[in-house]
């Protein structure tokens, strides 16, 4: 996975989808972002990119009730995750992915993969594909972006990880003293999105949302079998303009197709075959 994706839903419309008894998008929210984010975090945003605050689903108890039941909260988290260890939050501009095969292994992963599992919603997201044939300027592969999303047209749902990070310097009442981050889980590209990318995210069904945002179960063997695909053939993908390279550009008219006139050595994903050459 490159690194972006659509997250075209407002928190109203995600309260809703997946059934959310806190709406968090309104508490404070530690950023490591530089300048303001553009759009604001919480809004449409069809160019998310790593270091942004994103709408992300998660149970636990309320903030500052740690001994309450868990209830599905909305959070507006910082996509890359920094371990609860790290020594500068910098680190999760590294780790905005993981990956399913090593995640309960890995330090940085292990403790969330097991009791501190997220939902990221999405529209959709993009992958770049290095033509076998075509070049750029600089004489490397020309690289063609693609959007890809579910064919039933249901809410992607990337199955994420979650993790609190804190400054030391910082009063530890205050807000700002916590960085709450996620990363994506991924895992191999299924046949013909592979022609794309060789990794995917993992994209949970509908039917394993409760049991993934499930802080009590914690047993390894079924975080990984939630995890797993329930087979090829959920999404469908196609060849969008480059507008969405830079990450100032946003807006729907990313996802729109390109001609087939305007391409340059690509690949079909679903044939093979080479188009533009």
């Amino acid at each position: 996975m490159c690194g972006r994706y659509a997250a075209s839903a407002n928190p109203d419309e995600l309260i809703e989808e997946f059934e959310v008894d806190v709406d968090g998008t309104g508490e404070p929210s530690r950023s490591t972002l530089v300048n303001p984010q553009d759009p604001p975090a919480g809004t449409p945003d069809y160019n998310m990119a790593p270091a942004k605050l994103a709408p992300v689903v998660l149970t636990r108890p309320p903030r500052g009730q740690d001994d309450a039941e868990p209830l599905r909260q909305l959070r507006l988290l910082s996509w890359g995750l920094v371990p609860s260890w790290a020594k500068d939050p910098k680190v999760g501009m590294r780790m905005i992915n993981a990956r399913l095969e090593s995640a309960l292994e890995k330090p940085a992963f292990k403790k969330a993969a097991l009791s501190r599992r997220a939902i990221v919603p999405a529209r959709g997201w993009y992958e770049w594909q290095a033509s076998p044939v075509a070049r750029d300027g600089k004489g490397k592969p020309r690289k063609q972006p693609f959007f890809l999303t579910r064919e039933d047209g249901d809410v992607v749902a990337f199955a994420g990880l979650y993790e609190f990070w804190r400054d030391r310097a910082v009063d530890p009442t205050d807000p700002a003293a916590w960085l709450v981050s996620f990363t994506i889980l991924t895992t191999e590209a299924e046949p013909g999105l592979d022609r794309i990318h060789d990794r995917q995210p993992v994209v949970l069904d509908r039917d394993r949302w409760a049991d993934w945002l499930d802080p009590t179960a914690t047993d390894p063997d079924a975080v990984r079998t939630l995890a797993q695909s329930p087979g090829a053939g959920r999404f469908v993908t196609w060849p969008v303009g480059t507008a969405v390279n830079a990450t100032r550009n946003n807006g729907a008219a990313l996802l729109e197709p390109v001609s087939p006139e305007s391409l340059d050595g690509v690949v079909d994903p679903t044939t093979g075959e080479v188009l533009g050459a």
